[in-house]
Protein backbone atom coordinates (compact mmCIF):
# COMPACT_ATOMS: atom_id res chain seq x y z
CA UNK A 1 0.00 0.00 0.00
CA UNK A 2 0.72 3.53 -0.37
CA UNK A 3 0.32 6.93 1.35
CA UNK A 4 -2.94 8.33 0.34
CA UNK A 5 -2.72 11.78 -0.86
CA UNK A 6 -5.68 14.61 -1.87
CA UNK A 7 -5.98 13.58 -5.84
CA UNK A 8 -7.52 9.98 -4.74
CA UNK A 9 -10.27 11.93 -3.38
CA UNK A 10 -11.67 13.29 -6.47
CA UNK A 11 -12.78 16.93 -7.33
CA UNK A 12 -13.86 18.56 -3.74
CA UNK A 13 -15.87 21.60 -5.03
CA UNK A 14 -18.54 22.19 -3.11
CA UNK A 15 -17.31 19.01 -0.66
CA UNK A 16 -17.14 19.43 3.10
CA UNK A 17 -13.48 18.57 4.23
CA UNK A 18 -12.34 18.05 7.42
CA UNK A 19 -8.40 18.61 8.35
CA UNK A 20 -7.05 17.71 11.11
CA UNK A 21 -4.75 20.43 11.74
CA UNK A 22 -1.68 20.45 14.63
CA UNK A 23 -2.49 24.11 15.61
CA UNK A 24 -1.06 23.18 19.17
CA UNK A 25 0.70 26.51 19.34
CA UNK A 26 2.36 27.95 22.65
CA UNK A 27 0.46 30.84 24.27
CA UNK A 28 1.40 33.47 26.54
CA UNK A 29 -2.45 34.44 27.94
CA UNK A 30 -4.17 34.82 24.88
CA UNK A 31 -0.99 35.69 22.74
CA UNK A 32 0.85 33.09 20.56
CA UNK A 33 4.60 33.20 21.27
CA UNK A 34 5.39 30.61 18.17
CA UNK A 35 2.30 30.31 15.15
CA UNK A 36 4.87 28.03 13.26
CA UNK A 37 2.66 25.32 13.63
CA UNK A 38 -0.38 27.44 12.43
CA UNK A 39 2.17 28.46 8.91
CA UNK A 40 2.70 24.93 8.27
CA UNK A 41 -0.65 24.03 8.16
CA UNK A 42 -1.21 26.57 5.48
CA UNK A 43 -0.31 24.80 2.01
CA UNK A 44 -2.61 22.00 2.89
CA UNK A 45 -5.54 24.84 3.80
CA UNK A 46 -5.18 27.29 0.69
CA UNK A 47 -5.31 24.20 -2.06
CA UNK A 48 -8.60 23.24 -0.87
CA UNK A 49 -10.10 26.79 -0.30
CA UNK A 50 -8.90 27.18 -3.65
CA UNK A 51 -10.54 23.65 -5.06
CA UNK A 52 -13.75 25.35 -3.94
CA UNK A 53 -13.71 22.80 -0.74
CA UNK A 54 -16.04 23.53 2.27
CA UNK A 55 -13.16 22.93 4.96
CA UNK A 56 -13.64 22.62 8.71
CA UNK A 57 -10.10 22.98 10.29
CA UNK A 58 -10.10 19.81 13.35
CA UNK A 59 -7.33 20.69 16.37
CA UNK A 60 -6.47 20.60 19.85
CA UNK A 61 -4.41 23.12 22.28
CA UNK A 62 -3.02 21.44 25.39
CA UNK A 63 -4.26 19.06 27.51
CA UNK A 64 -7.94 19.97 29.15
CA UNK A 65 -8.70 16.76 30.20
CA UNK A 66 -11.77 16.32 28.13
CA UNK A 67 -13.65 19.28 29.31
CA UNK A 68 -13.92 22.97 28.10
CA UNK A 69 -11.49 25.05 29.29
CA UNK A 70 -10.88 28.53 28.41
CA UNK A 71 -7.40 28.97 28.58
CA UNK A 72 -7.06 26.01 25.95
CA UNK A 73 -9.52 27.62 23.75
CA UNK A 74 -8.51 27.81 19.79
CA UNK A 75 -10.70 31.64 19.26
CA UNK A 76 -6.76 33.01 19.50
CA UNK A 77 -5.58 30.40 16.82
CA UNK A 78 -8.89 30.95 15.04
CA UNK A 79 -7.86 34.61 14.32
CA UNK A 80 -4.22 33.99 13.53
CA UNK A 81 -5.35 31.62 10.77
CA UNK A 82 -7.59 34.29 9.29
CA UNK A 83 -4.28 36.61 9.14
CA UNK A 84 -2.87 34.20 7.82
CA UNK A 85 -5.01 33.29 5.21
CA UNK A 86 -6.03 36.69 4.66
CA UNK A 87 -9.64 35.58 4.75
CA UNK A 88 -12.46 35.14 7.35
CA UNK A 89 -12.21 31.97 9.64
CA UNK A 90 -15.46 31.11 10.84
CA UNK A 91 -15.05 29.60 14.81
CA UNK A 92 -17.33 27.81 16.18
CA UNK A 93 -17.67 27.51 20.16
CA UNK A 94 -17.88 23.81 20.36
CA UNK A 95 -16.39 21.02 19.13
CA UNK A 96 -19.29 18.56 17.60
CA UNK A 97 -22.60 20.68 19.11
CA UNK A 98 -24.99 23.22 17.34
CA UNK A 99 -22.40 25.58 17.71
CA UNK A 100 -19.88 23.67 14.70
CA UNK A 101 -23.05 22.48 13.04
CA UNK A 102 -24.16 26.15 12.60
CA UNK A 103 -21.00 26.69 11.77
CA UNK A 104 -20.40 23.97 9.20
CA UNK A 105 -24.27 24.16 7.51
CA UNK A 106 -23.22 27.92 6.67
CA UNK A 107 -20.23 27.41 4.83
CA UNK A 108 -20.05 28.10 0.85
CA UNK A 109 -17.49 27.08 -1.34
CA UNK A 110 -14.02 28.07 -0.53
CA UNK A 111 -15.30 28.99 2.80
CA UNK A 112 -13.33 27.88 6.34
CA UNK A 113 -14.17 27.04 9.73
CA UNK A 114 -12.46 26.51 12.99
CA UNK A 115 -13.75 24.02 15.47
CA UNK A 116 -13.34 24.62 19.12
CA UNK A 117 -10.70 22.72 21.09
CA UNK A 118 -11.36 18.67 20.50
CA UNK A 119 -9.34 17.78 23.87
CA UNK A 120 -12.91 19.28 25.14
CA UNK A 121 -14.43 16.18 24.46
CA UNK A 122 -13.17 13.14 26.42
CA UNK A 123 -13.93 11.23 23.47
CA UNK A 124 -10.79 12.41 21.79
CA UNK A 125 -8.38 11.09 23.58
CA UNK A 126 -10.65 8.08 25.60
CA UNK A 127 -8.66 4.77 26.22
CA UNK A 128 -11.38 3.30 25.10
CA UNK A 129 -11.67 2.68 21.18
CA UNK A 130 -15.20 2.36 21.06
CA UNK A 131 -15.49 5.81 22.88
CA UNK A 132 -13.27 7.58 20.40
CA UNK A 133 -15.05 5.85 17.56
CA UNK A 134 -18.84 7.41 18.96
CA UNK A 135 -16.75 10.96 18.98
CA UNK A 136 -15.30 10.44 15.79
CA UNK A 137 -18.86 9.56 14.36
CA UNK A 138 -19.98 12.94 15.26
CA UNK A 139 -16.80 14.31 13.84
CA UNK A 140 -18.02 12.69 10.60
CA UNK A 141 -21.58 13.77 10.22
CA UNK A 142 -19.38 17.52 9.90
CA UNK A 143 -17.59 15.67 6.73
CA UNK A 144 -17.65 14.43 3.24
CA UNK A 145 -13.90 13.51 3.45
CA UNK A 146 -11.16 13.91 5.64
CA UNK A 147 -7.75 15.18 5.34
CA UNK A 148 -4.77 14.25 7.94
CA UNK A 149 -1.94 16.88 8.21
CA UNK A 150 -1.70 16.88 12.09
CA UNK A 151 1.93 15.10 11.71
CA UNK A 152 2.47 16.31 15.63
CA UNK A 153 -0.17 13.32 16.45
CA UNK A 154 0.06 10.69 13.86
CA UNK A 155 1.42 8.53 16.60
CA UNK A 156 -1.80 9.05 18.91
CA UNK A 157 -4.32 6.61 18.06
CA UNK A 158 -7.22 9.33 18.70
CA UNK A 159 -10.53 9.72 17.23
CA UNK A 160 -9.88 12.39 14.96
CA UNK A 161 -6.45 10.79 14.21
CA UNK A 162 -7.10 7.49 13.29
CA UNK A 163 -10.92 6.51 13.70
CA UNK A 164 -12.03 9.45 11.75
CA UNK A 165 -10.11 8.43 8.64
CA UNK A 166 -11.71 4.82 9.13
CA UNK A 167 -15.24 6.50 8.41
CA UNK A 168 -15.20 8.82 5.57
CA UNK A 169 -12.81 8.44 2.64
CA UNK A 170 -9.69 9.81 3.89
CA UNK A 171 -5.85 11.31 2.14
CA UNK A 172 -3.13 12.52 4.06
CA UNK A 173 -2.46 16.54 3.85
CA UNK A 174 0.85 17.79 1.69
CA UNK A 175 2.85 18.82 5.62
CA UNK A 176 2.36 14.79 5.75
CA UNK A 177 3.67 14.33 2.54
CA UNK A 178 6.65 16.19 3.24
CA UNK A 179 7.68 15.11 6.44
CA UNK A 180 7.63 11.67 5.74
CA UNK A 181 9.25 12.93 2.55
CA UNK A 182 12.18 14.32 5.35
CA UNK A 183 12.03 11.47 7.65
CA UNK A 184 12.69 8.61 4.62
CA UNK A 185 15.69 10.33 3.59
CA UNK A 186 17.01 10.55 7.40
CA UNK A 187 16.45 6.74 7.12
CA UNK A 188 16.97 5.53 3.33
CA UNK A 189 20.34 5.92 2.33
CA UNK A 190 21.30 9.53 3.43
CA UNK A 191 24.33 11.71 1.99
CA UNK A 192 27.11 10.65 4.31
CA UNK A 193 28.77 12.32 6.48
CA UNK A 194 25.54 12.20 8.77
CA UNK A 195 25.05 13.39 11.61
CA UNK A 196 22.62 13.11 14.46
CA UNK A 197 22.72 16.00 17.16
CA UNK A 198 20.79 15.33 20.35
CA UNK A 199 20.01 17.18 23.70
CA UNK A 200 17.27 18.21 25.59
CA UNK A 201 16.77 16.85 28.50
CA UNK A 202 16.91 13.26 29.11
CA UNK A 203 18.13 10.55 27.73
CA UNK A 204 15.44 8.31 28.60
CA UNK A 205 13.66 10.04 25.31
CA UNK A 206 15.91 9.38 23.05
CA UNK A 207 16.83 5.92 23.59
CA UNK A 208 15.19 4.71 20.83
CA UNK A 209 16.44 7.22 18.24
CA UNK A 210 20.05 6.61 20.00
CA UNK A 211 18.84 2.48 18.83
CA UNK A 212 18.01 2.95 15.91
CA UNK A 213 20.14 5.32 14.34
CA UNK A 214 23.16 4.54 15.88
CA UNK A 215 24.29 1.72 13.25
CA UNK A 216 23.15 4.53 10.27
CA UNK A 217 25.57 7.60 11.26
CA UNK A 218 28.50 8.98 10.83
CA UNK A 219 28.61 11.30 13.95
CA UNK A 220 26.21 11.73 16.88
CA UNK A 221 26.70 14.39 18.96
CA UNK A 222 25.16 14.79 22.46
CA UNK A 223 24.36 18.38 24.39
CA UNK A 224 21.74 19.39 26.86
CA UNK A 225 20.72 17.95 30.14
CA UNK A 226 21.36 14.22 28.74
CA UNK A 227 25.00 14.93 28.64
CA UNK A 228 25.46 14.69 32.02
CA UNK A 229 24.46 10.83 31.90
CA UNK A 230 26.75 10.25 29.21
CA UNK A 231 30.05 11.91 31.28
CA UNK A 232 28.46 10.12 34.21
CA UNK A 233 29.06 7.14 32.10
CA UNK A 234 32.66 8.22 31.34
CA UNK A 235 32.91 8.65 35.45
CA UNK A 236 32.79 12.50 35.47
CA UNK A 237 31.13 14.03 38.68
CA UNK A 238 28.58 15.94 37.26
CA UNK A 239 27.43 18.19 40.50
CA UNK A 240 23.58 19.02 40.64
CA UNK A 241 23.52 18.90 37.02
CA UNK A 242 20.38 16.83 35.60
CA UNK A 243 21.18 13.13 35.92
CA UNK A 244 19.55 9.78 35.31
CA UNK A 245 21.22 7.46 37.21
CA UNK A 246 18.70 4.05 35.67
CA UNK A 247 20.36 4.84 32.60
CA UNK A 248 23.97 4.74 32.94
CA UNK A 249 24.22 1.40 32.06
CA UNK A 250 22.43 1.62 29.07
CA UNK A 251 24.26 4.81 28.08
CA UNK A 252 27.85 2.59 28.77
CA UNK A 253 25.99 0.10 25.98
CA UNK A 254 25.54 2.92 23.45
CA UNK A 255 28.92 3.68 23.62
CA UNK A 256 30.30 0.86 23.31
CA UNK A 257 28.41 -0.29 20.48
CA UNK A 258 29.49 3.13 18.68
CA UNK A 259 32.83 1.67 19.79
CA UNK A 260 32.44 -1.47 17.99
CA UNK A 261 30.23 -0.20 14.83
CA UNK A 262 32.83 2.79 14.02
CA UNK A 263 30.44 5.60 15.36
CA UNK A 264 31.84 8.63 16.86
CA UNK A 265 29.65 9.36 19.57
CA UNK A 266 30.99 13.15 20.54
CA UNK A 267 30.35 14.54 24.09
CA UNK A 268 31.17 18.09 24.91
CA UNK A 269 34.62 19.00 26.69
CA UNK A 270 34.01 21.53 28.44
CA UNK A 271 30.59 23.51 29.98
CA UNK A 272 28.80 26.76 31.26
CA UNK A 273 28.14 25.64 35.31
CA UNK A 274 26.53 27.83 37.26
CA UNK A 275 25.28 28.03 40.45
CA UNK A 276 21.58 27.60 40.18
CA UNK A 277 18.70 27.22 37.47
CA UNK A 278 18.42 30.79 36.82
CA UNK A 279 18.41 33.38 34.38
CA UNK A 280 21.17 35.62 35.83
CA UNK A 281 23.33 32.58 38.26
CA UNK A 282 26.64 33.30 38.73
CA UNK A 283 28.38 30.60 35.79
CA UNK A 284 32.29 29.68 34.64
CA UNK A 285 33.09 27.47 32.18
CA UNK A 286 34.83 24.08 33.48
CA UNK A 287 36.79 21.40 31.45
CA UNK A 288 34.07 18.51 31.49
CA UNK A 289 36.53 16.59 34.69
CA UNK A 290 36.19 20.10 36.57
CA UNK A 291 32.51 20.38 36.46
CA UNK A 292 32.73 20.81 40.55
CA UNK A 293 35.78 22.50 40.48
CA UNK A 294 34.20 26.13 41.30
CA UNK A 295 33.23 27.45 44.52
CA UNK A 296 29.54 25.73 44.59
CA UNK A 297 31.05 22.00 44.19
CA UNK A 298 28.83 19.48 43.84
CA UNK A 299 26.12 22.19 44.12
CA UNK A 300 27.02 23.22 40.58
CA UNK A 301 24.23 22.57 37.51
CA UNK A 302 25.47 22.31 34.03
CA UNK A 303 23.48 24.86 31.79
CA UNK A 304 25.52 24.58 28.61
CA UNK A 305 27.79 22.84 26.69
CA UNK A 306 30.99 25.19 26.50
CA UNK A 307 32.26 27.51 23.97
CA UNK A 308 35.27 25.05 22.85
CA UNK A 309 32.38 22.07 22.90
CA UNK A 310 30.10 24.74 20.60
CA UNK A 311 32.84 25.02 18.12
CA UNK A 312 33.40 21.41 17.57
CA UNK A 313 30.10 20.21 17.08
CA UNK A 314 29.58 23.05 14.34
CA UNK A 315 32.78 21.92 12.40
CA UNK A 316 31.57 19.02 12.16
CA UNK A 317 27.96 19.74 11.39
CA UNK A 318 29.33 22.19 8.44
CA UNK A 319 31.45 19.15 7.19
CA UNK A 320 28.04 16.86 6.94
CA UNK A 321 25.77 16.19 3.87
CA UNK A 322 22.78 15.03 6.17
CA UNK A 323 22.12 16.22 9.42
CA UNK A 324 19.25 16.14 11.94
CA UNK A 325 19.03 17.91 15.18
CA UNK A 326 16.11 16.97 17.94
CA UNK A 327 16.77 19.05 21.41
CA UNK A 328 18.32 22.01 22.64
CA UNK A 329 22.37 22.25 23.81
CA UNK A 330 21.55 24.18 27.08
CA UNK A 331 18.98 26.27 28.97
CA UNK A 332 18.17 28.82 25.68
CA UNK A 333 15.55 30.32 27.22
CA UNK A 334 17.97 32.38 29.39
CA UNK A 335 20.39 34.50 27.33
CA UNK A 336 23.45 33.48 29.03
CA UNK A 337 22.96 29.67 28.21
CA UNK A 338 22.20 29.64 24.92
CA UNK A 339 25.20 30.37 23.27
CA UNK A 340 25.70 26.66 22.52
CA UNK A 341 22.34 25.87 21.18
CA UNK A 342 22.98 29.31 18.76
CA UNK A 343 25.92 27.89 17.39
CA UNK A 344 24.73 24.85 16.14
CA UNK A 345 21.96 26.33 15.05
CA UNK A 346 24.37 28.60 12.95
CA UNK A 347 26.04 25.79 11.84
CA UNK A 348 23.09 23.77 10.49
CA UNK A 349 22.31 26.79 8.05
CA UNK A 350 25.21 26.01 6.83
CA UNK A 351 25.19 22.40 5.73
CA UNK A 352 25.76 21.70 2.48
CA UNK A 353 22.98 18.97 1.60
CA UNK A 354 19.58 18.37 4.27
CA UNK A 355 19.70 19.90 7.34
CA UNK A 356 16.64 18.94 9.75
CA UNK A 357 15.48 20.53 12.74
CA UNK A 358 13.39 17.96 14.41
CA UNK A 359 10.80 19.96 15.75
CA UNK A 360 9.43 20.27 19.86
CA UNK A 361 12.03 22.25 21.42
CA UNK A 362 14.36 22.76 18.89
CA UNK A 363 12.10 24.52 16.69
CA UNK A 364 10.98 26.72 19.40
CA UNK A 365 14.83 27.09 19.90
CA UNK A 366 15.84 28.46 16.25
CA UNK A 367 12.72 30.90 16.58
CA UNK A 368 12.99 32.13 19.81
CA UNK A 369 17.28 32.75 18.92
CA UNK A 370 16.09 34.66 15.38
CA UNK A 371 16.81 32.22 12.75
CA UNK A 372 13.97 32.27 9.96
CA UNK A 373 12.55 28.92 8.95
CA UNK A 374 13.72 28.79 5.73
CA UNK A 375 17.55 28.84 6.73
CA UNK A 376 17.42 25.15 7.19
CA UNK A 377 15.81 22.48 4.96
CA UNK A 378 13.31 21.38 6.70
CA UNK A 379 11.69 22.37 10.93
CA UNK A 380 9.43 19.63 11.51
CA UNK A 381 6.44 20.47 13.30
CA UNK A 382 6.26 16.98 14.96
CA UNK A 383 8.82 16.14 17.83
CA UNK A 384 7.54 13.31 18.98
CA UNK A 385 6.27 11.93 15.50
CA UNK A 386 9.32 12.26 14.30
CA UNK A 387 11.37 10.51 16.99
CA UNK A 388 8.82 7.72 16.98
CA UNK A 389 9.29 7.97 13.15
CA UNK A 390 13.37 7.65 13.70
CA UNK A 391 12.99 4.91 16.26
CA UNK A 392 11.19 2.84 13.99
CA UNK A 393 8.15 2.46 15.44
CA UNK A 394 4.20 1.87 13.95
CA UNK A 395 2.36 5.72 13.32
CA UNK A 396 -1.05 4.29 13.59
CA UNK A 397 -2.26 7.67 12.24
CA UNK A 398 -0.41 7.22 8.96
CA UNK A 399 -1.11 3.56 9.02
CA UNK A 400 -4.62 4.54 8.52
CA UNK A 401 -3.99 6.14 5.20
CA UNK A 402 -2.13 3.79 3.65
CA UNK A 403 1.30 3.95 4.86
CA UNK A 404 4.01 2.27 4.73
Amino acid sequence: MTLRTIESLGKLSGTRVLVRCDLNVPLDGEVITDDGRIRASLQTLNELIHAGARVVVLAHLGRPDGTPDAQYSLAPVAQRLSELLGKPVVFASDTVGAAAKSAVGELDDGDIALVENLRFNAGETSKSADERRDFAKKLAELGDAFVSDGFGVVHRDQASVVALAELVPSAAGRLIEAELGVLERLTTDPATPYTVVLGGSKVSDKLGVIEHLLPRVTSLLIGGGMMFTFLAAQGHPVGASLLEADQLDTVRGYLEKARQLGVDIILPSDVVVASGFSADAEHVVRPVDGIEDTRWGAKGIGLDIGPESAGRFAGIIRDSHTVFWNGPMGVFEFPEFAAGTRAVGEALTSVDGLSVVGGGDSASAVRTLGFSDDSFGHISTGGGASLEFLEGKRLPGLEVLGWP
